[in-house]
């Protein structure tokens, strides 16, 4: 449940994410190429974490590293709306995307290494389509909460809040990567 719900966020974030920073961009001024630009970041910031995310896990924990990057990613995320500077939003961008791809890697080992053998198909499966249905709620809940004000990066905030209650709960059940 806690690596399901950590990758939901992950969908969530980005299907929501990529057309709520783009009109909010817009309706700023900037052009297209510049909002692209920014987009950008997104992958290289993903190409960036992966290598960091097992590391972290096991110097950390699986736990703790979650639930830092829930923190990281949905601060980043509510951090669009308050910063101004163009070039705030570069880092913003390289933080949250950061903090999803250390979530995507993490939830999907703590499936891997939690699913009896048996189920771990179902399981995998479950997870695949709670990561599909945030990418398509993304998108949903941008188009019922628009692009102004708050209310969409609070809305995104307090999901990603949610979401680390499972976590907080499942101490005992995350993997030891360090084995």
């Amino acid at each position: 449940i806690a690596a399901v719900a950590s990758i939901s966020v992950v969908g969530i974030a980005i299907g929501l994410g990529m057309p709520l920073l783009s009109f909010v961009l817009e309706a700023r001024g900037f052009s297209a190429g510049m909002i692209g630009l920014n987009t950008a970041v997104a992958g290289i910031a993903s190409l960036a974490a992966a290598p960091f995310a097992t590391p972290l896990a096991i110097r950390f924990g699986m736990v703790p590293v979650v639930l830092a990057m829930l923190a990281a990613g949905g601060l980043s995320f509510s951090g669009f709306y308050f910063v101004e500077s163009f070039s705030g939003w570069f880092v913003l961008r390289a933080l949250l995307h950061f903090a999803i791809t250390v979530l995507f890697i993490l939830s999907e080992s703590w499936i891997n290494h939690c699913a009896p053998p048996a189920r771990r198909g179902f399981v995998l499966g479950l997870y695949a389509t709670v990561l599909s249905l945030g990418f398509a709620a993304g998108p949903w809940i941008f188009a019922q909460l628009g692009s102004g004000g708050f209310l969409p990066f609070g809305f995104t905030l307090c999901l990603i809040a949610l979401a680390a209650v499972p976590v907080l709960f499942a101490t005992r059940d995350a993997p030891d990567l360090a084995e």
